[in-house]
This record gives structure tokens, C-alpha cells and sequence, in this order.
């Protein structure tokens, strides 16, 4: 067995979605990727990632698209809230931010909502976080609730209020964190009266 069918043996059995890049690094033609679609044994997620055709399937295959293809993007909004835990509900769509000016990627049928930030606004609250395998930016637990108040006319006023109660309930995030962030977002303002009434 040639070098690279043996790696491709190795791609198949890692039961995970990898970038014609991730292939090319080891030694992998692109011919033997269509080779193997043609198989069965491995299906053509979007353009440029792959997936073997017996991988369990990321709960979140928007993220691992993004991550694949090496997008530059943070989790942001209703996806921020899922991943944090804020919530138990399941969001239509998988929300990111992206710097302004850059461009979404093409995912094929993959549901993406995604807003475009100033580079302050962008680079704020910013952590890094693993889950299924899966590295990637997202928003702090602060820096959603902020976001969450910024776009309030997107995803509803009663989402952002009820971010703030629970994400202060559940003492992930400080005041001064939120306020900080919310400067940042330009809504102290708005949000101030709602933490008046959190603290009395």
C-alpha cells in the first residue's frame, strides 16, 4: 500500500471532518479524495471539507465547517448563549460575527446568521474554547450579553433581558465585566436601568 493510501486509511478512520488542506499536508491528491466520494466512503461536506461517510456528525456542523475552513469568525449571539449555557433552546441558525468587510464563506445548505463588527467591537471579550475536538473563538459570557443588547432589534429584547438574568444568576460574568463590554457596544445606556434593577 502506497504512502498516501495509507494515509487516507488514517483521514477514514479519525471519523472526522477534515480541509483539502489537512489532505495535502499529508501527501494526499486531491484525485484520491473523488476517489473516494465516488465509493461511498467519503462525502463532500462543502466546498474544500470533507467528512467519511461513518463519522457520528458534529452537533454543531456549522462550527465544524468554519473551523475547517479556516474562517476568520467568533461565536456570537443565540450560538454564544447555547455554548455558554445560558439557555436549553436550540437557536434556527448558527450566529457568528465577522470583521467588517470580510465575506462568508461558501457552506452549501449550512445556516449561518452573521453580523459584521467594527475591529474594536470585533476583537473585544474574545476566548478561545474547545468542544467535540472542535477549537475555535467565541464571545465571553459578558461580551454576549453586551452583543445580545446591541442587537436586540435581531434577536428580540426578551432574549437579551432574560441573558442578563440568568448570566448573573449563575455569576458568569461580574458587573464591571458587563459594563466594560458594554461600553464597548456603545449600551450602557440601555442596559444600565436592567442591571439597576438586577442589584436592588
Amino acid at each position: 500500500m502506497c504512502s498516501h493510501t495509507q494515509q487516507m486509511e488514517t483521514l477514514l478512520q479519525r471519523k472526522q471532518a477534515f480541509s483539502v488542506s489537512d489532505a495535502r499536508h499529508l501527501g494526499i491528491p486531491r484525485s484520491l479524495l473523488a476517489y473516494h466520494c465516488k465509493q461511498g466512503r467519503l462525502k463532500r461536506l462543502c466546498s474544500g471539507v470533507y467528512e467519511p461517510m461513518d463519522a457520528p456528525g458534529s452537533p454543531y456542523p456549522e462550527l465544524e465547517l468554519l473551523v475547517k475552513k479556516n474562517a476568520d469568525f467568533v461565536v456570537c449571539l443565540l450560538s454564544a448563549l447555547q455554548i455558554h449555557e445560558f439557555t436549553t433552546q436550540l437557536p434556527g441558525e448558527f450566529w457568528i460575527a465577522m470583521p467588517r468587510g470580510s465575506t462568508l464563506p461558501r457552506l452549501n445548505a449550512a445556516s449561518i446568521s452573521c453580523v459584521h463588527l467594527t475591529e474594536k467591537v470585533y476583537r473585544s471579550g474574545v476566548i478561545e474554547k474547545e468542544l467535540y475536538g472542535l477549537k475555535f473563538k467565541i464571545y465571553s459570557p459578558a461580551k454576549t450579553v453586551a452583543d445580545c443588547f446591541k442587537f436586540r432589534n435581531k434577536i428580540g429584547m426578551d432574549t437579551a433581558l432574560e441573558a442578563l438574568r440568568d448570566g448573573y444568576r449563575r455569576k458568569l460574568f461580574t458587573i464591571p465585566e458587563l459594563i466594560a463590554e458594554a461600553r464597548v457596544c456603545r449600551v450602557v445606556k440601555i442596559i444600565s436601568p436592567y442591571i439597576e434593577s438586577l442589584l436592588s
